[in-house]
């Protein structure tokens, strides 16, 4: 008997269940097939389900520190604009 054969294999879902723009839930991570057949499918698809899931979730998480990471053009188009606070005075 494997390991993965002795307990349940949880759901990802945390009660977010909303579609984000690819189609994922932005809860879970899970696609609409993979959360309307989770009852049906068995513990070994299921944990490759939830690994996938944590992919996502990170994969998302580095997208949005990079958004915030990245300088803006309304820094530079201030600075540009206003000139250097040396000829104000």
């Amino acid at each position: 008997m494997r390991q993965i054969e002795l307990f349940n294999v949880p759901s990802p879902c945390i009660g977010v269940c909303q579609s984000g723009p690819k189609g994922y839930c932005t809860g879970c991570f899970r696609s609409r097939e993979e959360r309307v057949n989770w009852l049906k499918i068995d513990d070994n698809t299921k944990k490759i389900i939830n690994d996938a899931c944590m992919r996502r979730k990170q994969s998302y998480a580095r997208r949005i520190q990079a958004k915030i990471a990245a300088p803006t053009n309304d820094v530079q188009t201030i600075q540009s604009a206003s000139g250097s606070q040396s000829e104000l005075f």
